[in-house]
């Protein structure tokens, strides 16, 4: 493979991952570009780029974090720095994007997704690489070219080689809305799936201020009106449930982000319940964010070899999260000795050399199909 030429190439970061940063550098021999990141006592962003980069091709990598916002105005500073700068093109290597999720539209809100792509576009970003958006269809957001990376090669690799008898496992979907994932997972494995229906959750209190007030019967000479418009029957969810075999099987769960472990755990204890005797979750992105590290610690769970074992009663139940290094995790893994990651620097790495060199991306996106 063709190293990229050093001399058209600057590589930034910002203050999201510098970890990451010096992993993708190393692994393309370019040095990283100087390029302070800061913020002022009244807490605007500030950037200073030390480093010419008068018609070279600019690759900035900032992902998002804990500190969303702040990663957001660096990001979008630093591209618009390098535009006012005669930059030649200016390429984002965001492994997780912001308010990815946010990519629908809610009650009274907007979708935040395509305001986000807006900016970025504006301030000077020619091109995009991701990796696993919660919606593939967040890339017609934007216009300018994406490249939304699959780390699943990573995950499905890590099944095969640090499970034990993973030919005895069973892919659980921890809801319907992630049996997709979980069914590419399978045909890829030749394992089985499970799908765990009927999972509670928080109800949204609506506000008194009309919006469910009936509407009013208009008077009609030729027509009496004796109902107003239909209203759509409420939801209600059935008892939560396995739909799927995962007695004496190796359950793993298949995640695109995992944020709140509550949930996991919750779904967890299900499939303990069912007769599941190894629990593992696998997902892309771990942000892992607000007290998850500390309820992972503060439960009965002690680290068997690779595994967070969990202990009640006489029964044993082994959970086992793992996660890329798309998002930090020295903050988390200070609180929790336990959590793992899989490093993924060597798919951004080449996703950027192949760029550079202007070469077909098809080779990175091998096997995959619309419903990866």
């Amino acid at each position: 493979m063709d190293a990229p030429k050093t001399s058209d190439v600057v590589l930034i970061g910002g203050n999201s991952h510098p970890e990451l940063v010096n992993l993708i550098s190393h692994r393309l021999g370019v040095k990283v570009g100087g390029c302070a990141v800061y913020h002022k006592t009244n807490r605007e962003t500030m950037v200073e780029i030390g480093d010419s980069v008068r018609g070279k091709d600019i690759y900035i990598i900032q992902t998002g974090t804990k500190d969303v916002n702040n990663n957001i105005m660096e990001l979008l500073i630093m591209a618009y720095a390098c535009k006012t700068s005669s930059a030649k093109s200016i390429v984002g290597v965001i492994p997780y994007l912001p308010y990815s999720k946010q990519c629908k539209m809610r009650k009274r809100g907007s979708i935040v997704s395509k305001l986000l792509a807006q900016m970025m576009c504006k301030s000077g970003l020619t091109h995009i690489i991701t990796m696993d958006l919660h919606q593939k269809e967040i890339q017609g957001f934007f216009d300018c070219p994406v490249d939304n990376l699959r780390a699943s090669p990573f995950l499905l690799q890590y099944i095969q080689e640090c499970i034990p008898d993973y030919r005895n496992s069973v892919i659980v979907a921890r809801n319907p809305g992630t049996a997709k994932k979980a069914t590419s997972y399978s045909e890829r494995l030749r394992l089985g799936i499970a799908v765990i229906h009927g999972e509670q959750k928080e109800s949204e209190s609506d506000e008194v201020d009309g919006r469910y007030s009936p509407p009013t019967i208009p008077r009609s000479r030729t027509m009496d009106a004796g109902v107003g418009v239909p209203v759509h029957i409420a939801k209600e969810k059935p008892p939560i449930n396995v739909v799927g075999d995962v007695g004496g099987r190796i359950a793993i769960m298949v995640d695109d982000l995992i944020d709140d472990v509550q949930s996991f755990v919750a779904a967890s204890e299900v499939l303990k319940e069912r007769g599941a005797y190894k629990i593992y979750v696998l997902a892309t992105h771990g942000l892992l964010s607000s007290d998850a590290p500390r309820l992972i610690e503060d439960s009965p769970i002690d680290e068997v070899r690779l595994c967070l074992v969990w202990f009640e009663g006489d029964n044993l139940s082994v959970l086992q999260v793992v996660v890329t290094n798309t998002i930090p995790h020295e903050l988390q893994k200070m609180q929790c000795h336990k959590i793992k990651t899989v490093d993924i620097s060597i798919l951004l790495s080449e996703a950027i050399r192949r760029i550079h060199n202007k070469e077909s991306m098809s080779y990175l996106f091998k096997n995959v199909t619309l419903e990866d």
